[in-house]
């Protein structure tokens, strides 16, 4: 009877206990990861366990789509796959979801975005991402265009067919500003650098987003140059502008003066990692990435 009257006496403080920790795990919001080019969810499991780890119970998902060779495929193709992936996850949490793109996955994260009118993402995340272009030679260059240098690549990149390959989506090229502009059909209408009809539409659809968090470093050998991961590019002289001087950034042709000015951008730079590490580094999440992610 001793034992029983105990039980029964404990319940009450196991069920509140319960309770809350049932409203902790509730308190964190899913979080969505979308890989980067030749990459699968597989390369995103330690990442997963940070986030774990640090917010128990947090809804992780990986979107295993275009893994791999696939996530060559034209980027425009891959938005349309991805977006349809993230849609449900985003209608059921209602107090939103944070998104963590990496590498190339931030340019699709950016499509889904401008293309999802009522997205309720709290925190962006960009982790080494190319995001105001590429224009550098690296490994996964010279694996699929072997015969091209940097300098040569807009020969093809600024074609029909080369828009059809993910890297030449968001190849930037500064000496060949005018075929950039003519040519490109995402990275430059997502920047606002061309007129169209989404051009409203899609700047308000990024103002939607409460925390923007740009984590790059000097170190990642791949981004090039590697302030392009917290919004920097060349000029025609290879001279790194930041990103508040672009001309799409004072034009504030997608909203992202719009975002700083309200204190919502965050820029987390750290030194020696290198790009296939960003995911895997416990310093850089407990530093760039932990604190955005209640």
């Amino acid at each position: 009877m001793g034992g029983l009257m105990t039980s029964d006496g404990c319940r009450p403080c196991v069920i509140i206990c319960a309770l809350l920790l049932l409203s902790s795990v509730i308190g964190y919001r899913p979080v969505i990861i979308v890989h980067g080019i030749f990459d699968g969810p597989k390369q995103f499991e330690m990442l997963a366990k940070f986030i774990n780890q640090s917010h128990p119970g947090t809804n992780v998902t990986t979107i295993a789509l275009y893994d791999y060779i696939a996530s060559m495929k034209p980027l425009w193709q891959q938005v349309d796959s991805f977006r349809e992936a993230i849609r449900p996850i985003m209608k059921s949490a209602g107090d939103g979801v944070h998104l963590i793109c990496f590498s190339q996955g931030g340019l699709i994260c950016r499509g889904v975005l401008a293309t999802l009118p009522t997205h309720n993402v709290h925190s962006l995340i960009f982790l080494s991402s190319p995001i105001a272009g590429q224009y550098g030679d690296s490994n996964y260059l010279k694996y699929f265009f072997p015969k091209f240098l940097k300098s040569r690549l807009y020969y093809f990149c600024y074609t029909t067919h080369g828009q059809k390959i993910s890297i030449c989506n968001y190849w930037n090229d500064p000496h060949q500003r005018e075929r950039y502009l003519k040519s490109s059909n995402y990275l430059a209408p997502l920047n606002g650098e061309i007129e169209h009809a989404n051009l409203t539409a899609w700047r308000d659809s990024f103002l939607r987003i409460e925390t923007l968090v740009l984590i790059g470093g000097p170190d990642d050998g791949v981004i090039t140059p590697w302030e392009s991961s917290i919004f920097g590019f060349y000029d025609s002289n290879e001279t790194v502008v930041e990103m508040e001087k672009q001309d799409w950034y004072l034009r504030d042709a997608f909203g992202l003066k719009t975002l700083n000015s309200k204190g919502a951008v965050v820029k987390c730079v750290v030194p020696g990692v290198h790009h296939t590490s960003w995911h895997s580094n416990l310093t850089v999440y407990q530093n760039c990435i932990d604190k955005w992610l209640t």
